[in-house]
C-alpha cells in the first residue's frame, strides 16, 4: 500500500545568485524575506557555513546544545546523542553542512543540514536567544544560498509548515510503501490511505494556487 504525503522543497532553477532567485518571487515575498534578512543584519549577526574539516567538535558540540534546547522547549526529549553526530560526522557516513550564526565571535543559533548528491535535507535547528527573523534565516535562507553557490539541485526543508512557502519552497508529494500482515488491519488502513490520498490531492492544489513565485 502506498502512502502519500506533502514536504516542502525548494528547486534550483539555475540561479546564478541569490538575487536571482529573490527576483522570481512576487512582490510581496520578496519585502517580506529582505525584512526578515535586515533585522537578522541589524541584530549584529553573520553566518558561516561549516563542513569538512572546517567543521570543528566545538562546533557539533554547540550544535547539539541547541538541538536539545529546541525539544525542551517543546516539552520533549532529543533521541539522538552528540556521539551519534560525532560520529557520522568523523567517519563521513553523513556530510554535514552547518549553518552558524554568530554575534562578534560568539555562536547564537545554527542549523544543520545533510547534503546528498543532488540535495540538501534540512534537519535540525536550534538557537540560544530569540531574534527576529533568525529562524527563516538560519533554516532557509542560508541553506537556499548554499545551493546557489554550490549548485545544489534542490533543497528538502520537510515536512509541515505552509509558512515554507513564503521562502521559495513549494508543496511536493512524497512516498512511503507499506505491506500489513493482518488483512484486518490491512483493509482498514488501505481504506484509510484512499480518503487520505484525496485529501492530500486538494491540500497540494490549494497550496499551488498560493504559489510564492512570479505569475
Amino acid at each position: 500500500m502506498v502512502r502519500e504525503a506533502v514536504q516542502f522543497h525548494w528547486t534550483n532553477a539555475g540561479y546564478e545568485t541569490m538575487e536571482a532567485f529573490l527576483a522570481s518571487l512576487n512582490q510581496d515575498k520578496r519585502k517580506k524575506i529582505r525584512q526578515d534578512s535586515r533585522y537578522v543584519a541589524e541584530a549584529n549577526i553573520q553566518f558561516k557555513w561549516l563542513e569538512d574539516e572546517a567543521l570543528t567538535r566545538e562546533d557539533i558540540e554547540f550544535f547539539y546544545e541547541c538541538y536539545c534546547n529546541t525539544y525542551k522547549e517543546h516539552w520533549s526529549s532529543p533521541y539522538l546523542s552528540l556521539e551519534f553526530f560525532l560520529e557520522m560526522h568523523e567517519t563521513r557516513s553523513l556530510h554535514f553542512v552547518l549553518v552558524l550564526a554568530q554575534r562578534d565571535g560568539i555562536r547564537v543559533a545554527c542549523a544543520l543540514n545533510i547534503l546528498g548528491t543532488d540535495a540538501l535535507y534540512g534537519r535540525y535547528w536550534g538557537t540560544t536567544e530569540f531574534s527576529k527573523g533568525l529562524h527563516f534565516e538560519t533554516c532557509y535562507l542560508q541553506a537556499i544560498a548554499y545551493c546557489i553557490k554550490n549548485g545544489v539541485a534542490a533543497f528538502e526543508g520537510g515536512a509541515q509548515g505552509e509558512h515554507k512557502m513564503a521562502r521559495g519552497l513549494l508543496p511536493t508529494k512524497t512516498y512511503s510503501a507499506h505491506w500489513i500482515a493482518d488483512k484486518r488491519f490491512a483493509d482498514a488502513i488501505e481504506d484509510f490511505l484512499g480518503r487520505e490520498a484525496e485529501a492530500i490531492d486538494g491540500f497540494v492544489d490549494q497550496l499551488e494556487d498560493s504559489s510564492p513565485f512570479r505569475k
